[in-house]
């Protein structure tokens, strides 16, 4: 049965246009080794890819592109998690938030019309590349810098928490009012079912400046969730419509080997460039998305 049901798939597999888009892979490899590098979402430089070169309509780009985030953002967590510095209690709770609303997104994706839909992405992209250019990099941010007065009194007093990691570090910070953080995971979850991203650009720094979380805690938590996130989206794109798999065959390796660079790359990349480019670069992204939809009307 299981030998019968392999081989009505790969009768079914397009091997034509599979073959027609070996030039994904290479790209995909490039795309990859920048995202890593820049410490950004990868589907942020895929789904624009797949819609604007690639072909694809707006729904079927932006499953792709989280399929292809599933897996290239694998080396990066399993890497977190051997270090021990993800905060699994701030998990749990940004999860709460994210995952139902990520499912409502990419459910909505498929019905939202296309016109609508690529709209949306291109705003998408302009607020994202907007908000990665005003607030500093993660790395750069200072712990509970954005709390203000009533958020410094509901973050106080929630006791602490402490994480060991495996090379020897110990960050020991307060527990943070949970109710904003869900709030934002269930809006960066919508988003990200919706369009791709928006999830780790948003909450990250957050995390920083209205929680206290140190930054390389606040990374590593948020990419768990990412990972999770993503996952749940990614299903819910290959359960709505059929999965575009010549496209993705190719990126989903491009990322696989394209991550295992990016993080040796983006140690020897000046930081005045690497921090300010993807904003830059997902602004510039946005306004060709939003140009090229209304251009035709």
């Amino acid at each position: 049965m299981t030998l019968t049901l392999a081989a009505a798939v790969l009768a079914e597999f397009p091997v034509e246009q599979f073959l027609e888009h070996w030039w994904v892979f290479p790209v995909s490899v490039l795309f990859s080794m920048s995202a890593l590098s820049s410490g950004v979402s990868g589907a942020l430089f895929f789904s624009p890819f797949f819609m604007l070169v690639v072909g694809l309509s707006a729904s079927q780009a932006i499953g792709a592109g989280l399929m292809t985030e599933v897996f290239g953002m694998g080396n990066g967590l399993l890497n977190y998690v051997r270090q021990r510095v993800v905060d699994y209690a701030t998990a749990k709770w940004l999860l709460v938030g994210a995952v139902p609303t990520v499912v409502v997104g990419a459910f909505a994706a498929h019905y939202v019309p296309t016109t609508l839909l690529t709209i949306l992405f291109g705003v998408g992209l302009l607020g994202l590349g907007g908000f990665l250019v005003i607030y500093d990099p993660p790395e750069k941010c200072v712990p509970g810098e954005g709390e203000e007065k009533y958020l410094k009194e509901k973050n106080s007093g929630r006791g602490e928490t402490t994480i060991e990691t495996t090379d020897g570090e110990t960050y020991t910070y307060d527990i943070c009012w949970r109710g904003p953080g869900v709030a934002m995971a269930s809006a960066g979850g919508f988003i990200i079912g919706l369009i791709s991203a928006g999830l780790p650009e948003v909450t990250t720094t957050q995390l920083i400046v209205r929680c206290r979380l140190p930054p390389r805690v606040a990374i590593a938590t948020s990419v768990f969730v990412l990972a999770i996130a993503a996952l749940a989206g990614a299903a819910v794109h290959a359960l709505a419509a059929t999965p575009v798999w010549y496209v993705v065959a190719w990126s989903i390796p491009g990322v696989l080997i394209g991550g295992t660079v990016g993080t040796r790359v983006g140690k020897h990349i000046p930081s005045e460039i690497m921090e300010p480019a993807p904003g830059v670069v997902f602004a510039l992204v946005g306004m060709i998305v939003l140009g090229s939809e209304l251009a035709t009307f």
